[in-house]
């Protein structure tokens, strides 16, 4: 019906092709997270938005996850950076 010209038809399987947007955009600034500090200040700020009414519980559940998915970004880079600093040292001891 769709290819034959029927608009809601069409509409119904665009619909399910691409569904519409469900979710809206989330104004809130929150400081740059580069450190484990920052993950504490940025989850603060976010509770504190809660608190006041600026985001609802299921926003702020998925800004924290942004802000736990660096933090595991962050943690990890460091441990990668801790682990060369051990091997090189452990491979200069090596060959004195």
């Amino acid at each position: 019906m769709a290819l034959g010209g029927d608009a809601t038809a069409l509409r119904l399987c665009l619909e399910r092709l691409v569904p519409p947007r469900k979710d809206s955009p989330v104004s809130l600034t929150l400081p740059d997270v580069k450190t484990p500090a920052d993950v504490l200040n940025a989850q603060s700020a976010i509770l504190k938005a809660v608190g006041d009414g600026d985001l609802t519980p299921i926003e702020a559940s998925t800004l924290s996850g942004l802000v736990e998915n660096t933090r595991k970004t962050i943690e990890t880079q460091d441990l990668e950076q801790r682990l060369t600093a051990l091997e090189t040292t452990l491979k200069q001891q090596g060959t004195r």
